[in-house]
């Protein structure tokens, strides 16, 4: 799992440190073609474009908004939010994370496979 240098100096003193370091953990984890970087002033994971932020950072527990969680296909039960695009999911503590941890994977490998797909060939017709 590599680590973004930048990203890593994002983490430090932040009040909820320990779950951030925690979901980035399983984040980078569940897929190989995951990363990260830092992007609005807060940490970013990629895979074929951007897929989810920390938002709302500096309180104590922690909220991923994932960037077009309304495409990734399957269903997430800790997954909030209705609609074509954004969606949460919501950490009070590292217990949280924990729990959810093979949730949170199964989410990060539908969207790495999903932006990983071959494009449809559109068919011309003549």
């Amino acid at each position: 799992m590599k680590k973004d240098p930048e990203a890593e100096r994002w983490f430090a003193g932040k009040p909820a440190e320990a779950i951030l370091r925690r979901v980035r953990e399983a984040i980078l984890r569940a897929d190989p073609r995951m990363t990260e970087g830092t992007k609005y002033g807060t940490v970013t994971f990629r895979c074929g474009g951007d897929f989810a932020s920390f938002v709302q950072h500096d309180k104590k527990t922690v909220s991923l908004m994932f960037n077009r969680g309304g495409t990734i296909p399957g269903k997430f039960p800790h997954m909030e939010g209705t609609g074509r695009a954004v969606r949460f999911m919501r950490f009070a503590g590292v217990a949280e994370v924990n729990a959810r941890e093979a949730e949170l994977a199964r989410v990060v490998v539908a969207w790495c496979d999903l932006m990983s797909a071959p494009k449809a060939k559109k068919k011309i017709v003549r």
